[in-house]
């Protein structure tokens, strides 16, 4: 049976004290954040589990990344964009680049 994201984000690294991840490329320019919001919480989940893990996003994390967000994972590839957080680890994969994160508590 595949595991759905609803019972994967149960099993991740609590985020009450998150404000928000800030990723940046290798240059340490700022490219995006993920805030603790609802509509984004189960992505700052899998995030906050992926720097908890491996510290930074590279091809290896992102692969994982992909395998938590279960059955959202397909969706993002079906319709490009209706997923950014899923989109943006699709990309590091095909790109072989990397993403630093940066967590800020509340």
């Amino acid at each position: 049976m595949l595991l759905k994201f609803k019972d994967v984000i149960e099993t991740l690294p609590d985020i009450t004290n998150l404000e928000k991840i800030e990723l940046y490329d290798l240059e340490d320019n700022f490219t995006d954040k993920i805030d603790n919001l609802p509509g984004t919480q189960g992505s700052l989940k899998v995030y906050f589990y992926l720097y908890k893990t491996f510290n930074v996003i590279n091809f290896q994390a992102a692969q994982k990344g992909l395998e938590l967000f279960a059955e959202y994972t397909n969706d993002a590839k079906k319709s490009p964009g209706s997923h950014p957080n899923i989109d943006r680890l699709i990309n590091i994969i095909k790109s072989k680049n990397s993403l630093k994160m940066k967590v800020i508590p509340r």
